[in-house]
Formats: structure tokens, sequence, C-alpha cells
């Protein structure tokens, strides 16, 4: 069995959509690639952007970022999974959810979609399987009762939400070394927590 993994992050191309909440799995993307020095290119057999190299404990990895739009993410898993022949629990997607609060991980070891449109287009394109961890970094709800969901998802953050999401950011990469070399159940434990009351009144408060 072989100890490669596939990381993807979910999001929208185009610089339109860029530093969007809902793109926030390419932004985390993007930071790990950074960390572990891997460059990616544009591959349209693929349709993503696709990187090569080593992880942390010199593991193997693949790290995408669809280049379709979020809802058809799944014409860009299917693929990777399998040209480079790596199991399905070896598959770690990264994205958005606005029902957690900004500042927020969660790492589940499988599960549905959640209403969340681009695994949703994974699990449909995988024959609906859902037995891959995921990430996802909470972006916060509406914080106008009359603000639309598609239309939070697509704006940008705030100043001091950016201030956040900084460390936030250091702390989804550390998350996503953990889960490779320790494994699920232990990145679960160690990162799935609630951002601090303190940091929470702070946003709020800007």
């Amino acid at each position: 069995m072989t100890n490669k993994w596939l990381i993807v992050g979910l999001g929208n191309p185009g610089a339109q959509y860029q530093d969007t909440r809902h793109n926030i799995g390419f932004r985390a993307l993007e930071a790990y690639s950074k960390r572990h020095l891997i460059e990616g290119r544009s591959q349209s057999k693929f349709k993503a952007i696709v990187g090569t190299g080593m992880g942390p404990n010199r593991i193997p990895v693949v790290l995408a970022q669809p280049t379709t739009f979020m809802n058809l993410s799944g014409e860009a898993v299917q693929p990777l999974l399998q040209f480079y022949q790596i199991p399905l629990t070896q598959c770690l997607v990264i994205y958005d959810d606005a029902a957690l609060p900004l500042g927020t991980l969660r790492i589940r070891s499988k599960g549905s979609a959640g209403g969340q449109n681009g695994m949703k287009s994974i699990i449909q394109t995988l024959g609906g399987q859902d037995g891959f961890p995921r990430l996802r970094i909470g972006i916060g709800a509406p914080a106008r009762q009359e603000q639309s969901l598609s239309s939070h998802v697509l704006s940008r953050f705030l100043p001091a939400e950016e201030e956040l999401l900084a460390t936030v950011m250091t702390q989804a990469l550390d998350a996503v070394d953990c889960l490779l070399t320790d494994g699920v159940a232990l990145a679960m434990s160690r990162y799935n927590q609630q951002m601090s009351t303190a940091q929470n009144n702070d946003v709020k408060s800007d």
C-alpha cells in the first residue's frame, strides 16, 4: 500500500474569487505548498493545478487545486486518485464551512457533504463514497440576517478577521502535517477546538 497522500484545496478559479471566504481551501493549499516548497502547475488532464513533493517526514504528497468551479470539483479529484493510485482514505480535502465560527477547525475521517457543493461533486463523482478525511475551516455565518449565504461566502474577510486568519492558517497547516504523520484520530483530538472567547470578542468588536 502506498503512503502517498492527495491533498485537495477547494475554491473557485479566477481573480474575482481570490481571497474570498469560499476560497479558503485554495488559500490553505497554497500556504501548505510554500511550507513544503512544492510548486504546482496547471495540468489540463486533471483539470487542476498540481504539485508533487515531500510533506512532513518525507511523506510523498500530491497537492491539487481544481481549476473547475467549486461545484465540479470531483472532475479533478477522481482522475488524480486513479492516476496516482492513492487510496480514498489518503485523500484529504480542505474547504470552508459557514456553519463553523471563524477560527474553528474541524477534522473528520469521513462523512456527508453537509451541503457544501464541492464535496457534493466529489462524493458523487466517486460513486457515493465518502470515506475520506476532510478539514473544514470555519468562515463564520453572515453577520447580517438579511445577507444571503451565497453573497457571504463570496465576500472577503474584514481586516480584523484577516489578523485572526494568520493564526488559523498556521494551525490548519500544522493539523495537516499532524494528520499525515500521526493519523486522523490524533489530529482530531489536537485541532478540533473552538476559537477562544477572547479572540471571538476581538473580531466582533471591529
